[in-house]
């Protein structure tokens, strides 16, 4: 066992107790950072315009405060990128993180030096809660992939912008950095499958012991070191590797495929990054879930998804959130963000301590016919009608067919990429539908009352997701197959890859 791999055991109790202790009183560790965040912004423009320095309660943040889009905020960061200081946040943001916008375009969110740090302690804790909990800390001696966006910045309003990943490579502990792959250069390569190859080229003859990124694009690098080398598993070609850190999307549709591609269990930890905040991690190997970050700077609050459209919608803070309760999250953060509804949904599987499931996100739905279908009803389906056939799916995406041949009823059209197919596809749709009414009582209302007829299932040729994401120029980085749409964008592109 190295130095790292030792140091790292007493470190990781030192801070995981810390942490711990935030938990124990964790509303009190809200409030503290409730009026935190007040005190620090009562004097920026936002503060002002809101009146944060009368705000004594959160019932009274909820009556000066709205709940927001981007699009509520854009005015105030249009003012920071003409080169106003103290706008949301005082100064300026270090840097601007740059999303994709369905509405608006671009989307710029800012992202101080009171935050950046937070960002990179989260997910070093999320580390250092494995190392604490399992005593393996090997991981540290070997080599590291952080398969991400480029680190190269642009500037908005004289402020460096890029994605988060691009940003937070920059943040890398030098104690880190001589175990980090890939080399700057290739990190930088924008291009996405020239950027997997030179990764492939760079680490397939390395010690790689801990692998990290959206697992679509982790899958694709894994098919790639296959091709490149004589190994049959990714456990063979790096046997030392003993640690799988992801985030972003739901990893269970994907666990048979990868536990193929590793060829051995290898533990793996799921992690709550946002351009928005830090939102939680996993901390242990034995729960389900992932723990609320407290130490993230963010002041949490919580609007029950079935109210999320109505003008006063109930708002919450962690004090009074349920079990088993889908809710839209909504943050105010050290960056600027107040009342920001991030768009992800999310559910509490545990209260001591909080620990979370990420639902699905609010514009990704199917409610052509008032349905209201959502990412958590699908992708379990998926996962049970899986495990069930035991069969392989690439990837997957839902929508509804509202246009049907004459004579038909509309119906949900599931378009999946197998990589082994069902021995019996009649039969593997009906249990995929049985699956689907017993999760979504209007779905199967609709069902029983001959609105819609049962589910079809169009199959989709190898690589054709990748294909249709390249068409749309979202291949690789941060970019997520959306496993669920309320129209029909995505599988318009999705019919010119039918298997």
């Amino acid at each position: 066992m190295g130095l790292k791999a030792i140091l790292a055991k007493p470190y990781a109790a030192s801070l995981v107790k810390k942490m711990r202790k935030k938990h124990e009183n964790p509303i009190d560790s809200q409030q503290d950072t409730f009026r935190l965040l007040l005190e620090k912004a009562k004097h920026t423009a936002f503060g002002k315009d809101h009146d944060f320095g009368n705000i004594q309660s959160y019932e009274d943040w909820k009556t000066k405060v709205p709940v927001r889009d981007y699009e509520g905020l854009k005015s105030y960061v249009e003012r920071i990128i003409d080169g106003e200081d103290d706008v949301l946040w005082p100064g300026k943001p270090a840097y601007f993180c740059k999303t994709s916008g369905t509405t608006s375009g671009a989307k710029f969110i800012p992202l101080t030096t009171d935050a950046v740090p937070l960002h990179v302690h989260a997910a070093k804790m999320a580390l250092l809660c494995y190392v604490n909990e399992t005593g393996n800390a090997n991981f540290l001696d070997g080599k590291m992939i952080f398969l991400q966006g480029s680190p190269e910045l642009d500037e908005k309003g004289a402020i460096p912008t890029g994605r988060l990943s691009g940003i937070t490579a920059h943040w890398v502990p030098n104690y880190l950095q001589k175990n980090r792959l890939p080399s700057w250069d290739t990190n930088c390569i924008e291009e996405w499958e020239e950027k997997v190859d030179a990764v492939v080229d760079e680490t397939v003859s390395a010690d790689m012991r801990l692998i990290s990124g959206i697992p679509a694009w982790m899958q694709m690098y894994f098919e790639r070191l296959l091709e490149k080398s004589n190994a049959n598993t990714i456990g063979e070609l790096f046997p030392n590797f003993s640690l799988f850190v992801y985030g972003g999307v739901n990893y269970e549709p994907y666990r048979p495929i990868f536990q193929k591609l590793m060829g051995k269990d290898i533990a793996a930890v799921e992690t709550f990054p946002a351009s928005e905040g830090f939102i939680a991690y996993q901390d242990s190997q034995k729960e389900r879930g992932l723990l609320l970050n407290l130490e993230g700077g963010i002041f949490f609050e919580f609007i029950p998804l079935n109210e999320i459209h109505d003008e006063n919608p109930t708002r919450l803070s962690l004090a009074d959130v349920e079990l088993d309760v889908n809710y839209a999250l909504i943050l105010n953060t050290n960056s600027g963000l107040w009342g920001y509804n991030i768009g992800d949904t999310v559910k509490f599987v545990s209260l001591k301590p909080h620990r979370l499931v990420v639902t699905g996100r609010i514009k990704h739905f199917t409610s052509a016919f008032g349905e209201h279908v959502i990412a958590e009803e699908v992708e379990s389906t998926m996962q049970e009608v899986m495990e069930l056939f035991h069969i392989e799916v690439r990837e997957f995406h839902l929508a509804p067919q509202v246009s049907p041949k004459e004579g038909e009823l509309p119906y949900h059209e599931w378009f999946i990429e197998f990589e082994t197919t069902p021995p019996n596809m009649d039969a593997f749709k009906a249990k995929m539908d049985a699956l689907m009414c017993s999760k979504n009582p209007y779905y199967l209302d609709l069902i029983e009352g001959n609105i819609l007829q049962p589910l079809k299932i169009t199959r989709i040729q190898s690589g054709g997701f990748n294909a249709m994401m390249k068409s749309r120029g979202k291949l690789g980085g941060q970019n997520k197959i959306p496993r669920l749409a309320n129209d029909r964008s995505v599988a318009e592109l999705l019919e010119g890859f039918r298997g």
